[in-house]
């Protein structure tokens, strides 16, 4: 909005709108006029148009006649307020920040400000100027004659050079490690993917993260190496840009043909993916200053300029900040101050920042999408029945972790008369209350999964579904969609059936309830010999996937004690797996595998399904170097292959050996996406080493769940389909949302987990535990400490201390430091403390204990710090 017309009073008299129209409410006491709004705000009865109607002059462009019809608004209610006899003055403002229609309406007798003159006039709030965009980057070239990056090319060049093939498109990545580094992926037609790597100011020209941006490709004898410098932000003004040409320098390195990749600069920008960005204010110097520096949390965002007058109050505070624009003269972004998230440090505070910075929808749900949920008390009606079987019956239970609430699979086995089993998955039927297209619909596909911190979860759906009507809990009757088989001893599937049903559930038993029954010799209820029957099904179906070539990977979890009045972990602990984890996990996978092939076989085009792409062999080096170095032989040429030399990598005094290679297998994987059936052709899972897979069983808590229900219900007859559900790029479009969602989720889940563990350590000082070395680097080495699933790492060379003598060996790898060498799974047994010297990115801090290596001092427990900066005064728990 350019231009916007404000009356201020307390008048209560009718009121009629910039364009005639009438509003008979005596209501307004601010009314604000924008081009195109052509009623007033409380009503829609209009009657006349004639006193502000204005015709376009010849000549005259639109934005031109729209300020002036602007310009003819203010006189009209000029007028029309005198003519309302008030016996108090009101003042009628134009806001416009356009210099040519300020200058034309002063010129006409109409009082006009630019929005910084008016935010500025109003002394009750002085901290609304903080709120301010930067709107002009010119006014920023007059202040600095200096141009530090080269200009951006016209938008309409670009397209041009892009077409032509001169300029390359692509998203910018930036490295969390290095400010003067990044990457551009340029999406193509499969091999056509590739990357371009940018190094050095001039050449990221002004990009962010996940901009997308033109590049062009510099010629084959300046292409460059990745640096392995880790180089932060440290400058403070505009002076210190001559600092950046000798960290450059530092960049620079003799260059092995073979190790250079293709490298280029960001000539334009495409199109801005800026967002609100977290973080915490770096105070000027300077007293007095209102030009401050903002550091983000994302360390792959630039500091952003930002003014304001509440420097002293913003200190130690969690803020939001917008950016507004990048001059070419300034060395940092613009941007302006948007709101104020609460004390760094302050657990709710650091939740919020990690939400946000996730973008992870966490508002509550709206009274529109509210009113889309059944009324209470709900109960099944007869029309609830239709296409529906009565399983009230079966002896159906549930097993989960600790404290689920949101209960989404139930099971069943019972022997059948012909000899063979009988075996069911019951769902909660979420699709039967979330009907496609209302607000409760788009609200569940926006959000696209539910995610778990480790002290709260963020629902997909509203708690009336996720915790009571979809939950599957004992005694209470549910709707659901079952998946039943005839299974015969061997765990061959005889037929399948899938039907909508409605189930009573016996039972709602943790893992470690369900293994004690199955376990104890005494116990032969129905619901025991249910649980036996499943389990020894499940192994024999586990023995054939692995053999078919499965892959059976590892990946330290941990769990949180909390306390229950503070809320804070009080301890840490892996996760114990135990035999029903694996029972539940083997038919929630025959379940979805089953589904995926009935929904694919009912609608090829339409299918949504999720694969999991095979890793390029270049994934396993580490892989393969770290057991070659354990004299062990890891074969990568398929799934299988690699399977049975993991089952075959043992040493007998080491047992830790097999996990540890699992969890560097585990990070060698690509991640899995889910796609529409009709825009893709590979549809193989290569982790489960099966040919087409979706997702089903998770429909309280995963959007790809409910879209597989109703194309599945479309299937079998029980529901019908709509436009959306059969278009497959609509489909695109929603897995585009859901992998998204998915992976911030994840990233989520694990910025929790880290934050958890820094409060767990708080308090603890110096913990001195062993551990295995996961990654050998040029001047560390990355610890896991099991006991904690815990990973840290360990640096031989810091600032302000000695230097000591390494030796890297990539081959191998290895790294030798005074005379001690460490490879790859070596045990070691480090100190672990809380570095919280910096608030905003506090970190766990490891040093080698043993073995001890001389010169290389063990890290101190670090003072900790306020959120004002000022160090932190412990007090006895007695002491109030």
């Amino acid at each position: 909005m350019t231009s916007a017309v404000e009356a201020r009073s307390a008048c209560t008299a009718p009121r009629l709108s910039p364009t005639g129209l009438s509003c008979n409410h005596s209501h307004l006491c601010r009314v604000v006029y924008s081009p195109g709004l052509t009623t007033c705000f409380q009503t829609p009865t209009c009657y006349c148009t004639r006193d502000t109607y204005i015709e376009q002059e010849q000549g005259e462009g639109a934005n031109d006649r729209n300020d002036r019809a602007i310009r003819t608004a203010a006189k009209w209610y000029n007028e029309h307020l005198k003519q309302s006899g008030e016996t108090q003055q009101i003042c009628i403002l134009l806001i416009t920040n356009d210099r040519r229609n300020k200058e034309k309406a002063v010129e006409e007798g109409i009082i006009a400000y630019t929005c910084e003159e008016y935010i500025k006039s109003l002394d009750a709030n002085p901290e609304l100027v903080d709120r301010l965009a930067c709107v002009s980057d010119e006014a920023n070239d007059i202040e600095s004659g200096r141009v530090i990056f080269p200009d951006h090319v016209a938008l309409s060049k670009l397209q041009q050079g892009i077409k032509s093939g001169i300029y390359l498109q692509g998203t910018y990545r930036a490295s969390r490690d290095n400010y003067l580094e990044a990457t551009v992926w340029v999406h193509g037609d499969g091999a056509d993917n590739k990357e371009i790597l940018i190094q050095g100011l001039r050449n990221l020209n002004r990009a962010v993260h996940e901009d997308i941006v033109a590049v062009e490709l510099l010629p084959k004898e300046k292409w460059v190496a990745p640096s392995s410098v880790v180089l932060q932000d440290e400058a403070e003004n505009e002076e210190d840009i001559e600092k950046e040409e000798e960290k450059e320098k530092m960049l620079k390195t003799t260059v092995i043909k073979s190790m250079s990749k293709p490298s280029g600069r960001v000539i334009g920008i495409i199109k801005r993916n800026w967002r609100p960005y977290c973080g915490m204010l770096s105070k000027s110097l300077i007293k007095e200053a209102r030009k401050h520096l903002f550091t983000p949390a994302d360390r792959s965002i630039p500091r952003i300029r930002i003014e304001t007058r509440q420097a002293d109050a913003l200190e130690g505070q969690r803020i939001i900040v917008a950016v507004d624009g990048w001059p070419k003269n300034s060395r940092y972004p613009n941007g302006h101050f948007v709101r104020n998230l609460g004390t760094a440090g302050d657990k709710e505070t650091e939740t919020e920042v990690l939400l946000l910075e996730h973008d992870v929808p966490h508002q509550p749900f709206s009274q529109a999408v509210l009113s889309f949920l059944p009324q209470m008390p709900w109960r099944i009606k007869d029309e609830d029945m239709k296409h529906r079987i009565d399983l009230r019956h079966l002896c159906v239970c549930s097993v989960d972790p600790p404290g689920c609430t949101d209960i989404d699979d139930a099971l069943h086995c019972r022997d059948m008369e012909n000899g063979n089993l009988e075996v069911g998955v019951h769902i909660a039927d979420v699709s039967h209350f979330i009907r496609p297209g209302n607000a409760l619909d788009e609200e569940s596909a926006n959000r696209g999964t539910t995610v778990y911190l480790c002290d709260r979860r963020i629902d997909m759906v509203p708690d009336l579904l996720s915790s009571n009507l979809c939950s599957l809990r004992s005694n209470v009757e549910r709707l659901a969609f079952s998946c039943i088989w005839e299974i015969n001893h061997n765990a061959e599937i005889i037929n399948t059936t899938f039907t909508k049903s409605v189930i009573n559930s016996k039972a709602s038993l943790t893992y470690a309830e369900a293994q004690m029954r199955i376990d104890s010799a005494s116990m032969n209820d129905d619901i025991t010999l249910s649980l036996r029957g499943l389990n020894k099904l499940a192994k024999i179906l586990k023995k054939r996937r692995i053999d078919n070539g499965a892959l059976t990977l590892s990946s330290p979890e941990v769990r949180f004690h909390i306390d229950s009045e503070t809320h804070d972990p009080i301890d840490l602990q892996t996760k114990e797996l135990k035999e029903t984890n694996s029972m539940v996990e083997e038919f929630m996978l025959l379940a979805n595998i089953s589904v995926a092939q009935k929904i694919y076989d009912e609608f090829s085009e339409f299918a949504l399904l999720r694969k999991h792409p095979a890793p390029p062999p270049a994934n396993y080096d580490i892989l393969v170097k770290a057991a070659s170095s354990k004299n062990l032989e890891i074969k990568t040429d398929s799934a299988k292959a690699l399977a049975d030399s993991l089952d075959q990598a043992d040493h007998p005094s080491f047992p830790y050996l097999n996990t540890l290679l699992r969890i560097l297998a585990t990070r060698c994987m690509m991640q899995a996406v889910y796609f529409c059936s009709g825009m893709d052709t590979d549809f193989h899972h290569y982790g489960l080493a099966s040919p087409i897979y979706t997702h089903f069983t998770s429909p309280i808590r995963r959007y790809a769940d409910v879209i597989v229900h109703r194309l599945l219900a479309a299937a079998i007859g029980a529901d019908c389909t709509y436009p959306d559900l059969t278009d497959k790029h609509k489909l695109a479009d929603i897995c585009k949302n859901l992998n998204f969602r998915h992976k911030m989720a994840q990233y989520a889940q694990r910025s929790s987990v880290a934050f958890h563990t820094q409060l767990f350590f708080k308090n603890k000082g110096l913990v001195d535990e062993e551990g295995y070395i996961l990654f050998v680097r040029k001047n560390a080495i990355v610890v896991l400490i099991p006991k904690f699933g815990l990973e840290g790492t360990v640096f031989f060379e810091e600032k302000d201390k000695r230097k000591a003598k390494i030796l890297y060996n990539d081959e191998i790898p290895t790294i030798t430091v005074e005379g001690t060498t460490f490879y790859m799974f070596d045990k070691v047994k480090v100190r672990i403390t809380l570095d919280a010297s910096n608030i905003q990115h506090q970190k766990i801090r490891m040093g080698l204990v043993e073995p001890e290596i001389p010169g290389i001092s063990l890290p101190k427990v670090p003072p900790q710090k306020c959120a004002n900066g000022e160090p932190q005064i412990k007090k006895s728990k007695h002491e109030p």
